[in-house]
């Protein structure tokens, strides 16, 4: 039997998705991960207990390590990091179907080629219809079954209508948008932002400045925004101020975590944060369309070692007074 939904990369959010398409469909939902073990341990005890402890897999949830499963997919969700996004692209390509729609589920810019995820993705499936997946959540909750809303954007607003109805259930509800590249910078410019967020915090700046903090970054991604042809409102809404409000604001954020430790001088978390890999792209595609993103920046230098803190707070704080917009 051909599934409608598959997903692509079984992390949390990967897990987390699988359950919400085979809530939403009904049908049979392909989890594909690269270990054989790993996904055979998940398929037996039906809990990927690694990466998602204490939620149970809908009965629905297929996991496999067999790619050959997207065959007759409708769509299909890669939930990868940005950085391998075109890598696992060009590994699904041939398994692909005629009608199949390939939604990028992850946020950044990708190093060297400075490209969204979106765009990574029609350079990598040419002729193969794209969607993003982004917004304000958290894959426990939406594991969990608490109240989630992300927007699901295409460039054809059925293509994005169709994935947002795959995917709505009654706690995630997926808003449709046409405008790929709001929704992508959006995801993509919060992990940095709250990473310089989680520094603040971390560094007993207080709260006056977190929300400053927040306030301008939120301009730095809005000067952005402008520059490649994002409209104000897709950045004023869950893919981009309400993403940035929840990543910033949480320990549950890898990100802000990240942050968090950088600011007290402790060690690294182990895991995964994003920020930290598109920092530098994000500032290099800012200057290549001649924006400044002095937070973004710093966060950038701070996270690859070229600069402390300390040293990033004094730079901020010594740029000269200016008006607001």
């Amino acid at each position: 039997m051909s599934a409608r939904v598959a997903v692509v990369g079984a992390g949390a959010w990967g897990t987390a998705l699988a359950n919400v398409a085979a809530e939403a469909s009904g049908s049979l939902v392909p989890l594909i991960g690269r270990d054989r073990e790993e996904m055979t341990e998940i398929a037996e005890r039906r809990v990927n207990a690694r990466r998602l402890p204490g939620v149970r897999l809908n009965r629905s949830v297929l996991p496999t390590d067999d790619l050959a499963t997207l065959v007759g997919a409708r769509f299909v969700l890669v939930v990868t990091p940005t950085q391998t996004l075109r890598d696992v692209a060009a590994a699904i390509r041939p398994h692909l179907g005629s009608r199949a729609v390939v939604v990028a589920c992850c946020k950044g810019v990708e190093r060297g080629s400075l490209a969204l995820p979106h765009a990574v993705l029609a350079e990598a499936l040419p002729g193969v219809p794209g969607a993003l997946l982004s917004g304000p959540s958290f894959a426990d909750d939406v594991a969990r079954g608490l109240p989630t809303a992300v927007t699901l954007a295409a460039a054809d607003e059925d293509v994005a209508g169709a994935a947002a109805t795959a995917l709505a259930t009654r706690s995630f509800r997926p808003y449709r948008s046409t405008d790929v590249a709001g929704v992508a910078l959006g995801g993509a410019a919060k992990n940095v932002l709250a990473i310089a967020a989680g520094v603040v915090e971390g560094a007993g700046l207080g709260e006056s400045a977190a929300a400053a903090l927040i306030a301008r970054g939120f301009a730095e991604l809005a000067r952005l925004g402008s520059a490649l042809g994002a409209r104000p409102e897709t950045l004023s809404g869950l893919s981009g101020l309400g993403d940035l409000v929840l990543t910033a604001t949480s320990e549950k954020s890898r990100n802000f975590s990240l942050g968090l430790a950088l600011g007290r001088g402790a060690p690294r978390p182990e895991k995964l944060a994003e920020g930290a890999a598109t920092a530098g792209a994000l500032v290099a595609l800012a200057r290549g369309h001649d924006v400044e993103m002095p937070i973004s920046a710093a966060v950038a230098e701070v996270v690859d070692g070229r600069l402390s803190v300390a040293e990033a707070i004094e730079r901020l704080l010594a740029r000269p007074l200016r008006a607001e917009a």
